[in-house]
């Protein structure tokens, strides 16, 4: 562990962090806080979910007040009294949970709340070319003019990351960036924060993608529990060290062992089509007790694919079969009868309904065994939920609001539901997404559980480590198209690519 020791406050030109403390009620979420960021660094602060980062982001951010401890920024004492300030003062932040307004255009998103002005009216012609610039800078190539509700979900973390880079900023504070994003479109990211740190901008990252940090990170600042346990002054430390000191344990795996499939085929895709061409002439098999992973690009088709196979979204041609038995998907309801269920790659907006609880989240879905007469008992849907929570280990009760869990525990929560019934096939879009390490483990053994039980169990993730770890086969999609499907003795970083690049 190496340790440093912190130059005292204002001996640089940066932001200098001195024994920030905060709690909530009668739980301290922040305790002696201390680190520095200087110009033209990047300093990865990382962590599980609850160990302070973003209280500690957010309280640099002004959305939060800090109960004890000092800020120096340039130099100077700093606390800002809200987000406003802070940004007035150079420093802004990229949240993790999106901060849009769906209904207005992406030019609008970017500059909203400092609207380009000539004359005493809105300039859009100018808002419209300076959006688009960062954008296209990005990877992003769509219309200025676009509603940010119809992008994609990458899309849409792309617009809020081009939304800060417009700010006259000095220090850019980015909570899980690339949760969405895929390689090609993390690499263009990195490449502008290069060039930003070039120019003297420091940024504090923060990510549960620890691959990452050995690209970006100069330096690492590592929390548990509301402390800073270890600082290293370079990025390019081992994977394993950063994750032990995160959970303050040693850890002997990341992936569970999987188990042979059976021979059995429980789904059946044929020459599938969607009717906007997102992708085209697709087939597939997944046995029973096997896990087929889903490679490939932002954009190459993969949400959608599995959200058609699902119901969620219409096709053109194709067939598809469970369990020998052609289905007629012409919606949600006829998968889920047919034993197709899919937990969203959107976790909170289509997921799980956040201001209820886990009982009656539970009984979403499954109303056929809570309420088989039509009336909804609050003795029985407790019942039920506690089954469910019994069976995924959530870390919480049943009538708890969801809104108040951990990302890791949410996604068990939505799991649960499914499982309930249980279905024949387990889609999983992004079961990850936003997650910390410690809890991506546990969605993986749930994960691997699933295929073990007899379910057939597709995962589509942005992660390609996680993509191989987790998969008995990889299938490729490239542009909608299918590129190949690779066993697990042959896929691996190198073969991916090169088939999701072609």
């Amino acid at each position: 562990m190496s340790m440093t020791t912190l130059p005292q406050e204002g001996s640089h030109q940066g932001l200098s962090v001195r024994g920030l403390c905060k709690s909530f009620g009668p739980i301290q979420v922040l305790t002696e806080a201390s680190f520095d960021v200087r110009p033209g660094e990047v300093v990865a602060l990382l962590g599980e979910n609850g160990a302070g980062k973003s209280t500690v982001s957010n309280i640099i951010a002004g959305s939060l007040h800090a109960d004890r401890g000092a800020i120096t920024w340039q130099g100077k004492p700093y606390s800002p009294a809200s987000p406003a300030q802070a940004i007035d003062a150079g420093i802004g932040m990229i949240h993790q949970e999106l901060k849009l307004l769906p209904d207005l255009s992406v030019a609008e998103n970017v500059f909203v709340g400092r609207m380009l002005t000539r004359g005493g009216a809105i300039d859009r012609a100018r808002m419209n070319e300076r959006a688009s610039a960062q954008l296209r800078r990005l990877g992003l190539n769509v219309s200025p003019d676009t509603k940010v509700g119809d992008l994609r979900v990458a899309a849409q973390q792309q617009v809020e990351i081009a939304k800060a880079l417009t700010l006259d900023a000095k220090l850019l504070i980015f909570d899980e960036p690339t949760a969405a994003l895929g390689g090609d479109e993390t690499a263009l990211l990195f490449e502008q924060i290069r060039k930003l740190k070039a120019e003297g901008m420091g940024f504090i990252y923060i990510s549960h993608r620890l691959e990452e940090i050995v690209q970006i990170a100069d330096r690492i600042v590592v929390m548990r529990d509301g402390r800073v346990v270890a600082r290293h002054e370079q990025g390019d430390i081992p994977v394993r060290t950063v994750v032990e000191q995160m959970v303050g344990r040693s850890v002997d795996r990341m992936f569970p062992t999987l188990d042979e499939p059976r021979p059995e085929v429980l789904l059946e895709v044929e020459n599938l089509s969607s009717p906007a061409r997102t992708f085209n002439d697709v087939s597939f098999s997944v046995r029973a007790g096997e896990i087929l992973g889903i490679a490939g690009l932002i954009g190459a088709g993969r949400t959608e694919l599995v959200r058609a196979i699902a119901g969620a979204d219409p096709i053109s041609s194709g067939k598809v079969t469970v369990a020998g038995k052609p289905v007629h998907l012409d919606g949600p309801a006829a998968a889920i009868k047919a034993g197709v269920v899919l937990v969203p790659e959107d976790r909170k907006g289509q997921g799980v309904v956040l201001d209820q609880t886990i009982g009656e989240n539970l009984a979403l879905g499954n109303f056929d065994h809570v309420a088989p007469g039509g009336w909804v008992f609050p003795k029985a849907v407790q019942k039920f939920a506690e089954t469910g929570i019994r069976k995924l280990g959530v870390k919480g009760q049943p009538n708890q609001a969801v809104r108040k869990l951990s990302g890791g525990n949410q996604q068990k929560v939505v799991i649960a539901k499914w499982i309930a019934r249980p279905p024949k096939i387990f889609i999983l879009d992004e079961p990850t997404r936003g997650i910390d390490v410690g809890a991506r483990a546990a969605i993986y053994d749930v994960i691997a559980d699933l295929a073990r039980s007899g379910m057939a169990v597709v995962v589509v993730s942005s992660d390609l480590e996680e993509v191989l770890g987790l998969s008995h086969r990889v299938m490729v999609l490239s542009r909608g198209r299918q590129r190949g499907i690779l066993p697990r003795a042959e896929a691996n970083n190198v073969a991916v690519m090169e088939l999701a690049t072609s």
